[in-house]
């Protein structure tokens, strides 16, 4: 993608990515960088070359949804039901979580694999981030993984450097 063009999307195109960028949004966005050297360009890459995108648009990094706002509010207004004006309330008392036990029993699952789709404070997301962030984003959570104790306690493998037996075992 040109980084300084207005991208053009076909007739038909139905991403959000196409319905919010405007010329005039695309201008005053174009030559502004995150502190991580995040661009608008970036941001809207995957839904310029991936038409059937739905959404079309990734935040670099925390800073991203403040720079970008233009662009990112009207989509995350539309595909979360939030304005800006909205405030998100966190609750961390896992008793009042509602997810039960899919193997109350212990027969079916033995291991589990977490994505971890978000972000560690500090660091750019995933579209932004250098190798040298990710190891040491994977380094900070599993030395924090280590500390979990009774039935949160197991052991993390790491994908780069697991044998194939202990792949193939918890696949």
């Amino acid at each position: 993608m040109n980084k300084s063009k207005f991208p053009k999307f076909p007739m038909g195109c139905k991403s959000q990515l196409s319905r919010h960028l405007s010329l005039e949004i695309f201008n005053a966005l174009k030559d502004k960088k995150t502190k991580n050297g995040f661009t608008i360009a970036q941001a809207i890459n995957s839904g310029v070359e991936n038409l059937d995108s739905g959404i079309g648009v990734y935040g670099g990094d925390e800073e991203s949804y403040e720079l970008f706002a233009p662009l990112f509010d009207p989509i995350i207004q539309e595909y979360h039901g939030f304005s800006k004006e909205d405030k998100h309330n966190s609750n961390l008392n896992s008793d009042d979580l509602n997810a039960p036990n899919p193997d109350p029993e212990g027969e079916y699952i033995i291991s589990t694999r977490i994505r971890v789709g978000r972000n560690v404070a500090n660091f750019p997301l995933g579209p932004a981030i250098t190798k040298e962030q990710r190891q040491e984003v994977e380094a900070q959570v599993s030395s924090a993984l280590e500390t979990l104790n009774g039935e949160l306690r197991g052991t993390y493998y790491p994908l780069e450097g697991m044998s194939s037996e202990i792949s193939n075992k918890i696949s």
